[in-house]
C-alpha cells in the first residue's frame, strides 16, 4: 500500500502510471509506488519507486513518465528509488493480480516465507500454477525467464496453451 500525503489529480495520475512491460497493472497496483508526497504550495512532487528487482530496465521508463505525468500538472516531479527493503509480489494488489489473470497472466501466490538472506532453504514440493485460460492445474515451466524476468513461461497441459507467470519473489 503506498503512502499518499495528499490526495491530489497529480498523486492520482502517477498512481494510475501503467508498467511499461505488463501495461495491464498500474504501478500502484503492481506494489512498486511506495510514497507520493505532493506540496501543493511549492507545486512539487515527491515520488519513491523500489524496483520489482535490481537492474529492472523499466525504471527509467517509470520515472520518465512520472515526471511527465507531474509536469502536465504544473508540478516539478521528484522520482526517489528505494531499494530496501527489496519489493515482494506480496506488496502487489489483489486487484493488479486479478488484472494479471484477465490477461492471462497467471498471478503469483505468496512470496516464500522465511529470512531473505543467507541459503535458500531446499523444498522437494511441487510448484503447481493454474492456468488462467482454463484453470488447469497440469501445467509445466517451459523456461524460467519469460518476456521479462519477472515472469516464466508455463504452458498447460490441459488446453495446450503457453502462458506467463509472475513469480512470486
Amino acid at each position: 500500500m503506498i503512502a499518499v500525503a495528499v490526495k491530489s489529480a497529480v498523486a492520482e495520475a502517477i498512481s494510475r502510471i501503467p508498467d511499461p512491460e505488463v501495461p495491464v497493472i498500474s504501478i500502484a497496483d503492481l506494489g512498486i509506488l511506495r510514497s507520493v508526497e505532493v506540496d501543493e504550495a511549492a507545486h512539487t512532487v515527491v515520488v519513491t519507486i523500489t524496483p520489482t528487482y535490481s537492474g529492472c530496465p523499466a525504471m527509467e521508463a517509470i520515472a520518465s513518465r512520472i515526471t511527465f505525468e507531474a509536469d502536465t500538472r504544473g508540478y516539478a516531479a521528484d522520482v526517489r528509488t528505494q531499494l530496501s527493503p527489496a519489493w515482494t509480489t506480496d506488496w502487489m494488489t489483489d486487484e493488479g493480480k486479478a488484472a494479471l489473470h484477465r490477461f492471462g497472466i497467471a498471478p503469483p501466490g505468496p512470496a516464500p516465507a522465511g529470512e531473505s538472506r543467507g541459503p535458500v532453504a531446499l523444498t522437494l514440493s511441487r510448484h503447481v500454477v493454474a492456468c488462467p485460460r482454463c484453470g488447469s492445474a497440469d501445467t509445466t515451466e517451459i523456461a524460467h525467464f519469460g518476456s521479462t524476468a519477472c515472469k516464466a513461461l508455463r504452458r498447460c497441459n490441459a488446453c495446450l496453451e503457453p502462458f506467463d507467470e509472475f513469480k512470486a519473489i
